[in-house]
């Protein structure tokens, strides 16, 4: 019996974290959610199928492999850098402590800083040769809203899986009693 509790608990922590994985960059929210299921699956009050389990693995691994190429691809196709992707990266992790509204412009302005930084160094400099301070500026914007963009459909795409687990895992245990 205390197992069990003890089971639950850690599952409902691990459902909590995944989510909140889903918009911190640093915790991988999916495979996160996926432990929580795990959990439940391991009481003697809910079983999940063999099928079930490893198709939702398999999907937590490609979200958290296709979130990190997503902004990538984003910046690159929009013209940026890696220094956008890692400004983005940072402005995320600054935003949060500005709330929600800092988690959606925290990334494009640490984008359009890592853009504008990049034009300053030596390689940057070699790519925007013959460039007015206007068209570095313009190409560090869409850069930064190139990430950015990849930045909230790799978020989309996390809270998608982890929601339908913790739908899944909160259905599964009320079913339970």
């Amino acid at each position: 019996m205390f197992l069990e509790i003890l089971l639950i608990v850690l599952g409902v922590i691990f459902i909590i974290i995944g989510l909140l994985g889903c918009v911190l960059p640093v915790i991988p929210g999916p495979p996160i959610s996926w432990v929580g299921i795990l959990m439940l699956h391991l009481t003697e009050r809910v079983q999940f199928s063999v099928e079930f389990l490893i198709i939702w693995l398999v999907i937590a691994v490609l979200i958290t492999i296709v979130d990190n190429i997503i902004p990538v691809l984003g910046t690159k196709r929009a013209g940026g850098s890696k220094w956008g992707i890692r400004g983005s990266a940072i402005g995320l992790i600054i935003g949060l402590f500005f709330g929600p509204i800092g988690i959606f412009i925290g990334p494009f302005l640490g984008a359009l800083v890592g853009e504008i930084l990049y034009f300053e160094t030596k390689a940057g400099k070699v790519k925007s040769a013959g460039l007015t301070q206007n068209e570095k500026h313009k190409r560090a914007f869409l850069s930064a809203l190139g990430s950015f963009v990849g930045l909230l459909f790799g978020i989309v795409l996390k809270l998608i899986v982890s929601g339908i687990l913790t739908f899944k895992f909160i259905q599964a245990l009320i079913q339970s009693f």
